[in-house]
C-alpha cells in the first residue's frame, strides 16, 4: 500500500460512525446553483424541532426503562417466582448498568460522534427488552435489565449535549428541556401501558423508541460542533448550513463555533492542590452536591415502585394513581419549562429544594402512623399519596 493510500484510509477513519447524509449535502450545493428550486431546498432543510423530536426518543426510552418495574411488579414475581429481593436485584440493575454507560458515553461520544454514541446505545436497549420479554429465569431478566441501563446511561449524556449543540441560542433554554420532558413522557407511557398489557408485551413496547430512533438517525445531522472539533470543516458548514436553513447566511456563527471550539483546545491545567481555592471547590460542591441530592431524595425508588407504595398507602386503584403520577410529572415537567427562563433556575432549585424535603418528611411520617392509627382511618392514606405526589413533582421542577 503506498502513502497516498494509507493517507486516505486514515481520513477515512476520522469520519463520523454516520454520516451526516449527501442527500442535503446535494441539496446545499445544487441550491447555490440553482435559483428556481429554492424553495424546494427551503422546505427539504431539516428543522432543528425534527431533529430534537428524534434525539427525544432517547429519553423517552430512558423514561421507559424507569417506569417499567411498577406496573410489572406482581407479575412478574408471580411468573417467574422471584422474591421480593430479586425483584429488587432486577430494578436495581438498571441504574448499575447506567452508572458503566454514563462513564463510557463521554469517550464515546468524542469519539464516534453523537449520532454514532445514540446508535450505539440503542443495540443495547433493543436486545435488553428482548431479553426480558423472554426471560424464563432471573438470569434473562437480569442481564436485560443491565443492557437496558447500559444503553440508557449513554443516552443520558448524549441527548442533552446533542440538543445544546444543534439548538440556535435563542432556542437553546427551551429545546433543553425538552430532555426532561421526554423522560417523564416515557415514565407515564410505562405506567399507562402497563395496564393494558402484561408484562413480556410491555417489554416488546419498550423496543419501540429505539427502533424508530435508528432509522431517524439517518435523516438528522450530525452535531456542528463536534465536526468543527474533529477538523471536518466541510460536514461542519454542510450540517449547520442544514439546521439553519439553505437560504440562511451561518457566516457568522461558523466563526463563533470556530472560536469556540479554539479557545476548548487550549486547556488550563487544575492541580489538586488548586481544589482547596474557593474559585474551584465552592462551584464544583454546589454542582456535585445538587446531583446528589437529586439521586439521594429516593425518587428512583418511588418511580421504580409506584404501583406498591401506593398499594401499601391503601389506595385501592393503585395502578390508576401511578398513571396519574405519571401524567403529573409530565404537567410540572412543561410548567417548569415554560417557567425556567422566565423565574431563572436559582429560584426554583430553591423551591423545589424545599419542598422535596418537606415532601420527604410528610412521606416519613405518614408510614410511621401506618403502625401507629387505626387502620380505619384515612389520614396516614392521604397524607402518604399527597406527599408520595409532592415529592415527584417537585423533583421533576
Amino acid at each position: 500500500m503506498s502513502f497516498r493510500d494509507e493517507e486516505a484510509s486514515g481520513r477515512d477513519l476520522q469520519k463520523p460512525f454516520l454520516h451526516t447524509g449527501s442527500w442535503y449535502k446535494m441539496g446545499s450545493r445544487t441550491s447555490s446553483t440553482m435559483g428556481s428550486s429554492n424553495m424546494v431546498m427551503r422546505e427539504g432543510a431539516v428543522s432543528v424541532l425534527f431533529c430534537v423530536l428524534v434525539a427525544a426518543l432517547g429519553p423517552i426510552q430512558f423514561g421507559f426503562t424507569c417506569g417499567y418495574s411498577s406496573p410489572t411488579q406482581e407479575d412478574i414475581i408471580n411468573d417467574l417466582k422471584l422474591s421480593i429481593s430479586e425483584f429488587s436485584l432486577f430494578g436495581s440493575l438498571s441504574n448499575v448498568g447506567a452508572m458503566v454507560g454514563a462513564i463510557a458515553s463521554g469517550q464515546i461520544a468524542e469519539y464516534i460522534g453523537r449520532k454514532g454514541s445514540l446508535m450505539i446505545a440503542a443495540i443495547p436497549n433493543i436486545i435488553g427488552w428482548l431479553a426480558i420479554s423472554f426471560a424464563k429465569d432471573s438470569s434473562f431478566l437480569f442481564m436485560g435489565r443491565l443492557l437496558e441501563g447500559f444503553g440508557v446511561g449513554i443516552i443520558s449524556y448524549v441527548v442533552p449535549v446533542y440538543i445544546a449543540e444543534i439548538a440556535p441560542q435563542n432556542m437553546r433554554g427551551s429545546l433543553g428541556s425538552v430532555n426532561q420532558l421526554s423522560v417523564t413522557i416515557g415514565i407515564m407511557l410505562a405506567y399507562l401501558l402497563g395496564l393494558f398489557v402484561n408484562w413480556r408485551v410491555l417489554a416488546i413496547l419498550g423496543i419501540l423508541p429505539c427502533t424508530v430512533l435508528i432509522p431517524g438517525l439517518f435523516f438528522i445531522p450530525e452535531s456542528p460542533r463536534w465536526l468543527a472539533k474533529m477538523g471536518m470543516t466541510d460536514e461542519f458548514e454542510t450540517s449547520l448550513q442544514v439546521l439553519r436553513g439553505f437560504d440562511t447566511d451561518i457566516s457568522l456563527e461558523v466563526q463563533e463555533i470556530k472560536r469556540s471550539v479554539a479557545s476548548s483546545g487550549k486547556r488550563v491545567t487544575v492541580r489538586f492542590a488548586d481544589l482547596k481555592r474557593k474559585r474551584y471547590w465552592f462551584p464544583l460542591s454546589i454542582g456535585i452536591g445538587l446531583l446528589l441530592l437529586q439521586q439521594l431524595s429516593g425518587i428512583n425508588g418511588v418511580l421504580f415502585y409506584a404501583t406498591t407504595i401506593f398499594e401499601n398507602a391503601g389506595i385501592q386503584s393503585s395502578s390508576a394513581a401511578t398513571v396519574g403520577l405519571g401524567t403529573i410529572q409530565v404537567i410540572a415537567t412543561g410548567i417548569t419549562t415554560w417557567l425556567v427562563d422566565k423565574s431563572g433556575r436559582r429560584l426554583l432549585l430553591i423551591i423545589s429544594s424545599s419542598l422535596m424535603t418537606v415532601s420527604l418528611l410528610v412521606v416519613s411520617i405518614a408510614f410511621y402512623l401506618e403502625g401507629v392509627i387505626s387502620e380505619d382511618s384515612h389520614l396516614h392514606n392521604i397524607l402518604a399519596t399527597v406527599s408520595v405526589v409532592g415529592l415527584v413533582v417537585h423533583y421533576w421542577i
